[in-house]
């Protein structure tokens, strides 16, 4: 088996449908076949997911398995970083199918000017049910999409001031990334717990300390939406843990200043909005004020959290 130019890490937890529609889309690339290699990690999957995750990965070429007894998407990521045989890995969401050309588009950017320690791409949605017309048009991110077109460094003149490199299209040094200490564990998916940011609080780190985080728009994924959350109930849920995400995130940047400076505006829009919380649930009225009192609440609670 020759060296691969580049490690394609697929973590996953109970989904092997899942991953073996991203396999099919792996094995489709236009580069060869031995310009990649496959490492699949299970997540502490159930005995029966893991048997299929096994199964799955026994009749593709180039693929490992490696399996974590602890769940936690963090975790597996960085035991893909540890166990990568190329110079850099490209995680892809487990829910998440490369376009044709995903390799092959990742090998050009990696190769045009200065090498990145981080890189991103698009991520498109397939809807799984129609985006419903009560849905926020500025909260399509929270679906991990990523429609931005162009090239550039994060952060930089560029691109859009707000973009965010997305986990479901990755792309990170290896060496640098293990260097840095990895995927920080106390953000990122853990259970029912929708926690985010780790990659954002990757890439800052790296651009922080002089490495290059570039975004890329020609190296897709599609990512699948599922109906289950397109909901009132998801978003708000979604919104509350991005709450708790942003606060650890600035945090473990060490920028707590950034927090104590937001926390008087959360605690007016909470006081504000709090008659919206009688609402029930499953309800689209009063959206735009219940997901502004659901990231509020999530927060403050970090924010007031010794553990935040």
């Amino acid at each position: 088996m020759g060296a691969a130019a580049v490690t394609v890490c697929i973590c996953s937890h109970n989904r092997p449908e899942d991953v073996r529609l991203c396999l099919d889309g792996l094995r489709v690339q236009t580069v060869p076949a031995d310009r990649f290699e496959v490492l699949v990690i299970d997540s502490a999957s159930t005995p029966e997911a893991a048997a299929a995750l096994r199964q799955l990965v026994a009749g593709y070429a180039r693929a490992r398995l490696l399996r974590l007894e602890q769940p936690g998407l963090s975790l597996a990521r960085n035991l893909g970083a540890a166990e990568a045989g190329a110079s850099y890995i490209a995680y892809l969401d487990d829910d998440a199918v490369a376009a044709p050309d995903w390799v092959e588009q990742v090998l050009v950017a990696l190769a045009a000017g200065r090498p990145p320690a981080l890189l991103g791409g698009r991520v498109l949605p397939r809807w799984e049910a129609p985006l419903p017309l009560w849905w926020p048009a500025s909260l399509r991110g929270v679906l991990s999409i990523v429609e931005t077109e162009g090239r550039g460094e994060y952060r930089g003149p560029d691109l859009p001031p707000r973009l965010e490199p997305c986990g479901a299209n990755l792309v990170v040094h290896v060496a640098t990334l293990r260097a840095a200490g990895g995927f920080c564990a106390a953000i990122g998916r853990r259970g029912t717990a929708l926690l985010s940011d780790e990659e954002v609080q990757l890439a800052w780190r790296l651009q922080d300390a002089g490495h290059s985080a570039r975004f890329d728009s020609r190296i897709v994924v599609h990512h699948r939406i599922p109906a289950a959350r397109l909901t009132p109930g998801w978003l708000l849920a979604r919104l509350y843990w991005q709450g708790i995400s942003a606060v650890r995130s600035r945090r473990l940047l060490g920028r707590p200043g950034l927090v104590w400076r937001e926390l008087p505006r959360r605690l007016a829009v909470a006081a504000l909005f709090a008659p919206a919380a009688l609402l029930p649930r499953a309800s689209p009225r009063l959206l735009m004020c219940r997901w502004r009192l659901a990231y509020a609440r999530g927060f403050l609670r970090a924010a007031l959290s010794r553990a935040g």
